[in-house]
């Protein structure tokens, strides 16, 4: 009679167990971790956070050795100074080109008066060409200075360009959070050297946690993007909800790491959502699916 009853309580305890997965799916929380590196190599100077750390958006995760950039900044700075000297109004570039059109207006005032002088017989032709000949050659000067002081204009534009560019690398050299989030890891250390996209501190936004599950085709309509559902953990409050972001266009096997016997052999597919509070939730937290 007991051996009866035992057995009774384990069919009822089974049946209500496959009653409550028939209820739910399994999954768990995974994260899209940003990972902030330099944007050129060089020596960390330091880093100015800890894992585990919550951090605001603009806040400084590290900074690189600025002393090489520095140095290029002060020199394209300078160079920049004196190509602005150069093309000023004042500058000398200017004055000779004041020069050059007062000598032009010279010239051509004196050639104005020989080629009269030449047309009513008072002067010699020597006299007439030697003057045209000052002529052109005024005009050319006039010519060359514009022509200088135009590329000295554009030499500093170009010059002053260069200089913004080494100040915006030595701006690059303190790196910020994007977002605010929990800093994950920290794989590089003060001192050593980091290559140019070699992550250096991996910084989790809450925003970037998503849910993934897999749900079979006969159910895959309560799961269309857009729609709500909800969800739970173990340790979390009650009343999780999510939005379903993504579902795969083609089945697949369950995964291994949410096998169990009776989906093992089942065809679903891969489903997506972001919660909609996501503060408490941790990657790799498993998380019940609760099926509309």
């Amino acid at each position: 009679m007991t051996r009866s009853i035992i057995v009774i309580s384990a069919a009822a305890l089974l049946v209500s167990c496959s009653k409550a997965s028939e209820s739910r799916l399994t999954g768990y929380v995974e994260a899209e971790t940003l990972y902030m590196a330099p944007q050129e190599g060089g020596a960390i100077e330091n880093i100015l956070v800890n894992e585990g750390d919550r951090v605001e958006a603009g806040a400084v995760l590290f900074r690189m050795r600025a002393d090489k950039v520095l140095y290029q900044a002060e020199q394209a700075e300078a160079a920049a100074k004196a190509a602005e000297k150069r093309s000023e109004d004042s500058g000398s570039l200017a004055k000779a080109v004041a020069e050059a059109e007062a000598n032009l207006s010279r010239v051509s005032a004196d050639f104005g008066r020989t080629q009269k002088l030449y047309r009513d017989g008072y002067v010699a032709k020597a006299r007439f060409d030697s003057d045209r000949a000052a002529l052109t050659a005024a005009e050319a000067q006039l010519e060359r200075a514009r022509a200088e002081k135009e590329a000295a204009q554009e030499d500093y534009q170009s010059v002053e360009a260069q200089a913004g560019f080494v100040k915006q690398r030595l701006d690059d050299l303190t790196v910020s959070a994007p977002q605010a989030g929990s800093i994950e890891r920290i794989y590089r250390r003060a001192g050593e050297v980091a290559a140019a996209g070699d992550p250096v501190v991996a910084l989790l936004p809450p925003n970037n946690l998503k849910l993934k599950f897999y749900a079979p085709e006969r159910i895959l309509s309560s799961f269309a993007p857009g729609k709500e559902l909800s969800f739970r953990c173990d340790g979390c409050d009650g009343g999780l909800k999510a939005r379903v972001t993504y579902v795969a266009a083609e089945p697949q096997f369950t995964p291994p790491v949410i096998y169990s016997l009776d989906e093992r052999d089942k065809l679903v597919f891969l489903v997506e959502a972001r919660p909609l509070a996501p503060e408490g939730l941790r990657p790799g937290l498993p998380v019940d699916i609760s099926i509309p």
